[in-house]
């Protein structure tokens, strides 16, 4: 008959981070194991390892100092000196992916990342992780990562790009940043990084079965399979659970061990010994092959998902024990025991220094300064230098390349008659591809079709698929593709074919590009122009899927510009004025490309040609945040008189322009009022002081917004209004309904129209 043992006290304790702390001193004073001699630094730390004695102990250092950290994070958490508890502890063997790779390797890491980044620290001298964590863990401004704005894993001269991906929404950028590296010689562009750098990309295994895991894993089997190189290195660190739901057993290896295109690798990330040659092979494969790699990495978890995740509650102990017996510090202090590397007394002592190391720093770390003011804040997330943009938007010492791109002299597009918004566009695309070498256009349909509505045309063919190329059909893809362009260098500009398609992956916008310049504290940029086609109003095709008429999705995201062109030459010069906000302060810019207007050439009837426009020359852009003026119903701007209120002002964007000029020739003529019309153009950020202004000297105002009644533009334009002081001059708004547009004529029930702004004049009287 069996007995069974009762539990001590002390493993019941529901501070499991108190419990590993003592599990691995108790392993260590009670080892009585026998010491093999320690030879050579550069001999195999134990028999028939490919792990040296060096190699083992600093990885071995990198491993402590990631687990004082966590247990550092755990004691400061509770007296508010630290403010960040998910911890690395479990995955410390993640140290060998960084001691295998190089610090100009790109990283785009999970959040259990300490041992690789104490371990890529030693790459560079002068650099203190310890104190440098420590910063990071208690929100200082002078974090050097972040700038006190989150715990992120980053760092400028290591080459680890700041990120908040709790999920898998890094993977497509990084699957991008691989490719950028190889698309850059055959376009010629200088690297920042070595030509033969690899990209490190590292997730959880919970997180591989995300959809945006999935698409960039598709994606880089789709990459390889045409034999195209894209050398990243998928790290999947495989702890058996994702918070509190368990990945089936084996389950990574099954779905990933047979994928064509996409090579596995299995390195046991508990055991430095053994693990290492097997992240080694990992490694080299990807950088001499240039094939995407997945290396799946065995980890643990211990202490819970964070500080907050008290495990007792919910897993059984004798569960809690099992895994806590794996914990790869007891690994590495028997490697370290039998080897002759430390005696009991001494590793006990090297413990304890780096524990006292982590409390100093981050005492330290308290008493600097943080965050105080909301300017501090937003510093950098959304630069702007308006002298050097408008410089470099009007820079126009390019006209070989221009005139190489057009064919000629003579077919310049300035020298020809005036046309459509749609040919205009195209004409300021082949501009910025000669001016910028490092330009890239892709998406879906761009090539060789030049795009669903011919706006690329020709592009193809004057500068070839290394510099505009089709993807496959995945808006998350192209926009992870943006970002690692932008990472190297390069000026991309992705087409997301409508606007629709953008909400299938607004977060590779919202939560990872438009958020790099926040969370890297302005020290990593990925510039980019993202040109998406969209709005309502096509007639004769649709649906909800071509007829989107909501840019809310867009409004809502920090740092991001975005600029609507109703009209030819507006596109030209705001093109120009988006590439050189990318350019000079990194921005990421949307240039919102309403379709209806493509190919509109009248204005009041048919055949008068009023909405075609000349192109503007080269040198000439539009401020951002310039809006155009129309006194009256005349097509051409005019400046407003300023001792003149207008009867009515209407404020619109995009499709509304045109509409509303033809229901202020209405209103004219009827009402006998004088309008001006305001085309916005710049759709965030809105200027809310020009709005104002324009508001001070108006009887009447009329917001024609044809997004949606629950959410649009107008509802900034009024806010800016009333905010201004103008909120008692008399208002309406004409926006569509809350509903998805239907096909056919159906459409324009939901979508304002003349007779609708006509109508809303009306009851102002």
């Amino acid at each position: 008959m069996s007995v069974v043992q009762p539990i001590p006290a002390r493993h019941k304790n529901v501070n499991r981070a108190e419990v590993c702390d003592q599990n691995f001193k108790e392993f260590v004073q009670s080892w009585r194991g026998r010491a093999a001699t320690a030879g050579a630094a550069s001999a195999a730390v134990l028999p028939g390892s490919r792990c040296s004695a060096q190699d083992f102990l600093e990885l071995f250092d990198s491993q402590l100092i990631s687990r004082h950290l966590d247990l550092m994070a755990r004691v400061l958490r509770v007296r508010n000196k630290v403010f960040y508890t998910i911890g690395s502890s479990g995955h410390e063997g993640n140290a060998m992916v960084a001691r295998l790779t190089r610090h100009t390797d790109p990283a785009f890491l999970h959040y259990r990342s300490g041992a690789f980044m104490a371990e890529r620290f030693r790459k560079l001298p002068g650099l203190d992780p310890i104190m440098d964590s420590a910063l990071s863990f208690a929100a200082s401004a002078e974090d050097p990562a972040s700038g006190g704005r989150h715990k992120v894993w980053g760092s400028k001269p290591l080459w680890v790009l700041p990120q908040t991906s709790t999920i898998a929404s890094h993977l497509p950028k990084a699957l991008g940043t691989a490719v950028a590296i190889e698309q850059a010689r055959r376009i010629g562009h200088a690297l920042p990084v070595p030509d033969d750098s690899i990209v490190v990309c590292s997730f959880g295994d919970a997180s591989s079965n995300h959809a945006t895991a999935q698409t960039a894993f598709n994606a880089a089997a789709w990459t390889a399979y045409q034999k195209l190189p894209a050398p990243v290195l998928f790290v999947c660190e495989d702890n058996g659970i994702g918070i509190s739901v368990k990945t089936p057993n084996d389950w990574v290896r099954a779905n990933f061990e047979s994928r064509r295109d996409l090579d596995y690798f299995f390195a046991d990330g508990l055991d430095l010994a053994s693990g290492y040659e097997q992240v080694a092979r990992a490694v080299h494969h990807v950088r001499t092959t240039r094939r995407p790699t997945f290396l799946h990495l065995r980890t643990t978890r211990i202490m819970g998902h964070a500080g907050t995740d008290f495990e007792i509650e919910w897993r059984s102990i004798e569960e809690l024990m099992a895994v806590e017996a794996t914990d790869p510090l007891l690994r590495s202090a028997a490697i370290a025991l039998e080897a002759g590397l430390y005696a009991p007394e001494s590793l006990l002592a090297r413990y304890e220094d780096f524990r006292q190391r982590c409390f100093t720093a981050a005492e330290e770390a308290d008493r600097r300064p943080r965050l105080q003011t909301l300017a501090a804040v937003m510093a950098p997330l959304a630069p702007f230098s308006p002298d050097k943009v408008a410089a470099e938007a009007a820079r126009a010492d390019y006209a070989p390349r221009r005139v190489a791109a057009f064919g000629g002299e003579d077919k310049l597009p300035e020298k020809q008659p005036p046309r459509h918004l749609a040919i205009q566009i195209n004409n300021a695309l082949h501009d910025l591809f000669a001016k910028y070498p490092e330009t890239l256009l892709f998406g879906e349909d761009v090539a060789q079709k030049g795009g669903v509505y011919t706006v690329t045309k020709g592009l193809h063919k004057a500068f070839r698929n290394a510099r505009v190329f089709n993807t496959l059909l995945d808006e998350t893809m192209i926009l992870g593709l943006a970002q690692g362009y932008a990472n190297m260098g390069m000026l991309p500009i992705p087409e997301i074919q409508y606007l629709a398609y953008f909400h299938n992956a607004c977060d590779q916008i919202r939560g990872e590009a438009a958020s790099l310049q926040f969370f890297s504290n302005d020290q990593y940029r990925n510039p980019m122009v993202v040109r998406i086609a969209g709005l309502g109003y096509q007639r004769g095709f649709g649906g909800h899927f071509h007829n989107d008429n909501s840019i809310t999705a867009l409004r809502d995201i920090p740092g991001l510009v975005v600029g609507c062109p109703s009209r030819g030459d507006d596109a030209a010069m705001m093109l120009r004025t988006l590439a050189a906000l990318a350019k000079v302060d990194g921005r990421v810019t949307v240039f919102l490309e309403p379709i209806a207007l493509y190919m509109g050439k009248d204005l009041y009837e048919a055949g008068d040609g009023q909405w075609l426009t000349s192109y503007p020359p080269p040198e000439q852009a539009m401020p951002l945040g310039e809006a155009r003026i129309y006194e009256g119903a005349a097509h051409a701007a005019q400046p407003p008189a300023a001792d003149q209120p207008s009867d009515l002002v209407i404020f619109t964007y995009g499709n509304g322009v045109p509409m509303s000029l033809r229901a202020a020739r209405t209103i004219e003529q009827e009402l006998g009022w004088r309008v001006r019309t305001i085309d916005l153009r710049w759709l965030v950020p809105l200027n809310e002081a020009f709005i104002a202004a324009q508001a001070a000297t108006a009887r009447r105002i009329l917001v024609v917004d044809e997004g949606r009644h629950a959410a649009g533009v107008g509802e900034g334009v009024i806010t800016a209004i009333v905010e201004g002081g103008h909120g008692a001059i008399p208002l309406r708004r004409v926006v569509g309904a809350d509903t998805y547009t239907p096909l056919a004529g159906a459409a324009f029930l939901v979508l304002p129209g003349e007779a609708d702004i006509v109508a809303a004049a009306r009851t102002l009287r």
